[in-house]
C-alpha cells in the first residue's frame, strides 16, 4: 500500500551536507516538503550515542533518511579500514536504534553494493547478500553496511517498525569529494582531467589496467528512487538502485577526455590497485515497480564536470 508522506511531516535527513544527503534535501524541498530537520556534524556528532538519543527524543522526527556515512575509494578503504568500520557502525547503530526507540514512522537506510560478495553472479541480485566473501579492498565498509541493513530488518521483526534499505551502485553528482587519494574513481578522474587541461599536461595517469567495469548513478536519481521507495516499499529485503548498465574504466576515461577537451595520452598504471573487476547490479526488482533512472550518464558526467570547473574558478 502506498504511504504518502504529508508535506508538513517532520523529516530528518542524516548527512544532509553530503552528496547524497544534499540531493535528498533538494528533491524534498522541490516537492514541497517544508519541515526538514538538518544538523551539521558540529551540531550533532552521529557517532556519539547519547547525543543522538537526545536529538531524537527532542525533535521526534516522523521520517528519517539515513544518508550519513564515511565513504571513499579503493585507496581510502584499504588504508583506513578501522576508521571505515568504526565510524559507519557507530552512525548506523546510533541512528537506527534511536529511531526505533523514538517511534519514527519510517526510516530509509542507504547502504552500498559493497555488501555483496566479490564473486557474486553478475548482475548482482539482492539474493546474493551473505553468500560469500567480500571484496577485500572495501570489506570494512561493506561489513558495516551489512550490519546497518540487518539492524533495520531486525528492528522490523522485533519492534514492528517500517525500516527499509537501499543498495545504490557507484554514485556521482554535485557536492562529491575530489581528493585524489581518497575519492572514488569518477570524481578523482574529473579532477585529474581538469588539472591536466589547466596545466597543459601531455598525459593523465589512471590506476589499473582500465579493464575493470563500473556502474554509475547520479545522486539526484538516487534521491528520486529513495522518495519513490519511501512511499511504496515496506519489505525487509534491501533494494538495489542502479542504472542497470556499466562501462570499463578505459571507456570512462575516454568519455572524460572528450568532455574535458584533454588532448594528451591516457596512461594506465597496472601497478596500482583497481578493486573488484566488475560489480553490476540487478535492478529488476526496482525497475519492475515502475522506477527508472532519468539522467543520461554522458549528460550527467558533463554537468558534474562543468560544475567542478565552476567551483574551482
Amino acid at each position: 500500500m502506498r504511504q504518502i508522506m504529508r508535506k508538513e511531516a517532520k523529516i530528518y535527513i542524516a548527512g544532509h551536507g553530503g552528496m547524497v544527503g544534499s540531493a535528498l534535501t533538494r528533491r524534498l524541498l522541490a516537492d514541497g516538503y517544508s519541515n526538514i530537520v538538518r544538523r551539521t556534524h558540529s551540531e550533532l556528532d552521529l557517532t556519539r550515542q547519547a547525543d543522538v538519543e537526545a536529538f531524537f527524543a527532542g525533535e521526534k522526527p516522523e521520517y528519517v533518511f539515513l544518508a550519513a556515512a564515511k565513504a571513499g575509494g579503493v585507496h581510502a578503504n584499504s588504508t583506513y579500514p578501522a576508521d571505515f568500520i568504526f565510524e559507519n557502525l557507530a552512525i548506523e547503530l546510533n541512528v537506527i536504534s534511536a529511531a526505533a526507540k523514538s517511534g519514527v514512522k519510517k526510516l530509509l537506510f542507504i547502504g552500498s553494493t559493497s555488501v555483496y560478495p566479490k564473486n557474486a553472479p553478475q548482475p548482482i541480485s539482492e539474493a546474493s547478500l551473505l553468500t560469500g566473501e567480500l571484496e577485500p579492498s572495501n570489506a570494512a565498509y561493506g561489513l558495516a553496511k551489512i550490519v546497518g541493513l540487518k539492524l533495520c530488518e531486525y528492528c522490523n521483526r522485533q519492534y514492528g517498525t517500517e525500516f527499509i534499505s537501499v543498495m545504490p551502485t557507484n554514485l556521482y553528482g554535485y557536492g562529491d569529494k575530489y581528493d585524489l587519494q581518497n575519492a572514488h574513481v569518477l570524481p578523482a578522474l574529473i579532477r585529474k582531467f581538469s588539472e591536466a587541461v589547466d596545466g597543459g599536461a601531455d598525459k593523465v595517469e589512471i590506476w589499473g589496467s582500465g579493464a575493470a567495469r563500473r556502474e554509475f548513478l547520479h545522486a539526484d536519481d538516487l534521491a528520486d528512487a529513495c522518495l519513490f521507495l519511501m512511499e511504496r516499499y515496506n519489505e525487509a529485503q534491501p533494494v538495489n538502485v542502479g542504472a542497470g548498465t556499466d562501462l570499463t574504466i578505459r571507456e570512462l576515461a575516454e568519455l572524460l577526455k572528450s568532455v574535458s577537451g584533454f588532448t594528451g595520452e591516457l596512461f594506465f598504471d597496472k601497478s596500482k590497485p583497481e578493486g573488484i573487476m566488475r560489480r553490476l547490479t540487478d535492478c529488476s526488482k526496482l525497475f519492475s515497480m515502475g522506477w527508472k533512472p532519468k539522467i543520461n550518464f554522458e549528460k550527467g558526467v558533463t554537468m558534474v564536470y562543468n560544475d567542478y570547473r565552476t567551483e574551482q574558478n
